[in-house]
């Protein structure tokens, strides 16, 4: 399925931030950070990874192509929960 441009870039932007938070936490636990500390920015990427995953289904969910497949749909939603 193909997403409209203002979702890819949405959904790019957040991927790249993710990315950033995910060098942030490799920094942390190269430092010696306090597990609390490097355990708030994991749950923070991994929160941020959910809201992709919801908005690329969201978005597929609106565009109800003659082709989507809602059992699968909701197979991958279920993934994400």
């Amino acid at each position: 399925m193909q997403f409209p441009a203002e979702v890819n870039s949405d959904v790019l932007a957040r991927l790249r931030r993710v990315e950033g938070q995910i060098r942030g936490l490799q920094r942390m636990v190269d430092e010696g950070d306090q597990c609390r500390d490097i355990m708030t920015q994991l749950a923070a990427a991994r929160g941020a990874l959910d809201r992709i995953g919801f908005k690329l289904i969201s978005s597929a969910l609106a565009a109800r192509p003659d082709d989507a497949d809602l059992d699968e749909l909701e197979k991958l939603f279920l993934k994400l929960t």
